[in-house]
């Protein structure tokens, strides 16, 4: 069964940019270094060939992993609700008394050291439909943590 992948639009956009880079010449790159190590002589001890054959099926891979993401993905509208924090909306939290802009996104685009949690992670889901003023504590494995919801964007 497939699983329906949440995104925003930004990072839907990146899904497709990196699919279609791949497409135009991250294979076309791979095929030609095969067949480029492929003219270098004998193949059962040509370490480049052994690379190169490595580096297209994780290229074709990846390929194939972008499109089925694609296909499962939902596109999340992020300006329908301003009322509470929801997917690909920022927001200001204050975390020990330091303010941070965060956005909860896709579990794909999640990059926390840029305060973007994903919908699935334990401050993602704790954060997701929350007011400003709101306050949230939230164990994570250094201890529990409080997140005030200072403003919303």
């Amino acid at each position: 069964m497939n699983k329906t992948i949440q995104l925003t639009k930004t990072g839907f956009e990146k899904l497709q940019a990196d699919l279609n880079s791949l497409k135009k010449t991250g294979l076309t790159d791979a095929i030609n270094r095969l067949q480029k190590a492929r003219s270098m002589g004998d193949l059962k001890e040509n370490s480049e060939y052994s690379a190169a054959k490595e580096n297209l099926a994780f290229v074709e891979n990846r390929v194939f992993e972008l499109e089925q993401m694609i296909q499962q993905a939902e596109v999340i509208d992020e300006s329908t609700n301003h009322a509470t924090t929801s997917l690909g909306m920022p927001f200001v939290v204050v975390v020990n008394d330091e303010e941070k802009q965060v956005t909860i996104v896709g579990e794909y685009e999640a990059d926390p050291l840029n305060g973007k949690y994903s919908v699935t992670s334990p401050i993602g889901k704790a954060l997701l439909g929350k007011k400003a003023g709101d306050a949230i504590e939230v164990e994570i494995p250094a201890g529990k943590i409080t997140y005030q919801i200072k403003s919303l964007q």
